[in-house]
């Protein structure tokens, strides 16, 4: 069984610098101590905010910095780009007709980072 994660979160990108809290809405209404997350929570820059700078080549502006460098890494502000869900979600739990989040779940980057939820904000509900 895997944590409930809420709003309050800290998630960290494989290619960003720092830790950044996850947002989550109170649209559904369900709480456990804050506002409930699903898997649709990965919008940037409202649900998923920034982590620091990122080290990622596939991203274009540390491609462009890079090559500006003369090819030395040079990290560059993170900006994420989630178009896809969290996978997995809760197979069993659903919070407004969506899948529940889950401290297993994983949120992908386009430009190469893989988002995980280090801290899940609460430790008390469980999920399936």
């Amino acid at each position: 069984m895997s944590l409930l994660v809420t709003a309050g979160a800290t998630l960290q990108c494989s290619f960003g610098a720092a830790p950044a809290p996850l947002s989550v809405l109170p649209a559904h209404c369900v709480m456990a101590g804050a506002p409930a997350a699903t898997v649709m929570d990965n919008v940037p820059m409202m649900n998923v905010m920034p982590f620091g700078v990122c080290s990622c080549a596939a991203n274009p502006t540390v491609a462009a910095a890079t090559a500006a460098a003369l090819g030395v890494l040079t990290p560059m502000p993170c900006v994420p780009v989630t178009a896809a869900p969290w996978a997995p979600g809760s197979p069993t739990v659903m919070i407004g007709g969506m899948p529940a989040l889950q401290n297993a779940s994983q949120l992908m980057c386009t430009w190469g980072g893989v988002i995980t939820v280090i801290a899940p904000a609460q430790v008390t509900t469980m999920v399936p």
